[in-house]
C-alpha cells in the first residue's frame, strides 16, 4: 500500500524526529477534550451493548417513575468498552449530578466522606477501579450503600467518639476490569450488575463513522470497517486509531479515508489485520521461541518481554483469549494453533 503514494512517502521519510515529537505533543494536548466530545450523552446515542442498554433503559425509567435513586450499578469488563461513558449517561438520563473518583485515589475514610458529603438526593457517584479501594474505605462504603449513612471515629484514645453522617439517597456506579478482586460483601451490595462485551466490527464501524463526522474527516464505509476490524473490539482503540489515520489522510492531502489509506497507515503503526500490536506479537513470539508455545507463567512472560504482569493480564491477555490465540491452563498460558497460523509460524506436531 505504501508504494502507491510516493508523495506521502517522501514527506513521511523526510521529516526529522523533532517534527514527530511536536506532532505527538499537539495531539496529546487535545486528547482529553476530544474524548469528552466523542462520548454519547444519552442511552439512545450509545452504540452497541444491546442487552445491557435494554436492561438499563428499564431500570432508569422505573427509577424516574418512582422518583427514587437508581439502585447501585456495577459494570465490569476490559478497558475501553464504555464503563465511564455509561456512568455519565446514567446521570444524564436521571437528570442528576455526577461525581467521579478512582479507587486508588480514595486512600482514607476522610476522602470518602468528602466525596459523599457533596452529594444531593439522587446523584450518581462513579468510582473507577473500585476493586482497588482500601479495605477500611470499602467497609465504610457498606453502610453508605445500604442505609445511606456512615460513621467515622473522631479523636484518639479515651476522647475518641463516633460521628454519624446521614447521607441522601444516591447511586454508586462502580467500574472494574478485575471483578474477581471484588470482595463478596461489596459485590452483593450492587443491585444491578452487568458485564460489557467486546464489540462486533459492525458496531465499531458505526462508532468510527460517528467519530469521523464529529472530526469532519470524510471516510468511506469500507474505510470505517477497516479501522473497526483492527480495533480489538474496543471503541476507545477504534477512536484512537481513527485519529492517527486522520493524520495520515491530512498529510497526504487525501479527500476521504478509504481502505487503502487505513491499511497503509495502520501497517506503519504496526497494527495487524486482527488488531494485534507489537506487545501482542512480542508476547506470542516469546512464548513460542523460548517455551515452545507453553505452558508458561504470566510473570515469566512479563519478565521476558519487559512488561508488567498486571498490564499484560488486564490489557493484553483478554483480547488474545477472546481470539482464541492463547489458553489458560493450571500449568500456565499456552499458545494455540490459531495463533501459530496467524503469525505464519509452523505449527508443532503436538499442536
Amino acid at each position: 500500500m505504501t508504494d502507491e503514494n510516493p508523495q506521502f512517502n517522501t514527506w513521511f521519510e523526510g521529516q526529522n524526529e523533532t517534527d514527530e515529537l511536536l506532532r505527538n505533543a499537539a495531539a496529546n494536548e487535545t486528547e482529553h477534550s476530544d474524548e469528552l466530545s466523542l462520548r454519547p450523552k444519552y442511552l439512545r446515542e450509545y452504540i452497541g451493548q444491546g442487552p445491557l442498554k435494554e436492561e438499563l433503559a428499564v431500570y432508569l425509567k422505573a427509577a424516574k417513575m418512582r422518583e427514587e435513586a437508581l439502585d447501585h450499578v456495577l459494570l465490569f469488563g476490559p478497558p475501553g468498552l464504555g464503563k465511564t461513558t455509561l456512568a455519565m449517561i446514567i446521570a444524564n438520563e436521571l437528570g442528576v449530578h455526577l461525581k467521579t473518583a478512582s479507587g486508588p485515589a480514595i486512600e482514607k475514610g476522610g476522602d470518602l466522606v468528602a466525596l459523599l458529603n457533596g452529594l444531593e438526593p439522587g446523584d450518581v457517584l462513579f468510582i473507577d477501579e473500585i476493586h482497588r479501594l482500601p479495605t477500611n474505605v470499602e467497609e465504610m462504603l457498606y453502610s453508605a450503600m445500604e442505609d445511606y449513612f456512615i460513621d467515622i471515629m473522631v479523636g484518639q484514645g479515651p476522647t475518641a467518639r463516633a460521628v454519624h453522617f446521614p447521607l441522601p439517597p444516591f447511586t454508586l456506579v462502580g467500574a472494574t476490569t478485575r471483578p474477581g478482586m471484588l470482595s463478596k460483601p461489596l459485590r452483593d451490595r450492587f443491585g444491578i450488575i452487568n458485564s460489557l462485551e467486546y464489540y462486533q466490527p459492525e458496531d465499531l464501524q458505526q462508532i468510527v463513522t460517528r467519530t469521523a463526522d464529529i472530526f469532519d474527516a470524510p471516510i468511506t464505509k469500507e474505510g470505517a470497517y477497516a479501522v473497526a476490524s483492527r480495533s480489538r473490539g474496543t471503541p476507545r482503540i477504534a477512536n484512537r486509531l481513527l485519529k492517527r489515520v486522520r493524520d495520515f489522510a491530512q498529510v497526504s492531502s487525501q479527500a476521504a479515508i478509504d481502505t487503502d489509506l487505513v491499511e497503509m497507515a495502520l501497517d506503519k503503526l504496526r497494527v495487524d489485520q486482527k488488531g494485534l500490536d507489537d506487545t501482542d506479537h512480542k508476547l506470542l513470539n516469546a512464548m513460542i521461541d523460548f517455551y515452545h508455545g507453553g505452558p508458561v507463567g504470566l510473570n515469566t512472560i512479563a519478565a521476558n518481554i519487559g512488561e508488567e504482569a498486571d498490564t499484560l493480564e488486564a490489557m493484553v491477555e483478554p483480547y488474545l483469549l477472546q481470539l482464541g490465540f492463547i489458553q489458560r491452563t493450571p500449568r500456565g498460558r499456552v499458545v494455540t494453533e490459531a495463533a501459530y497460523r496467524h503469525l505464519g509460524r509452523p505449527v508443532p506436531a503436538e499442536k
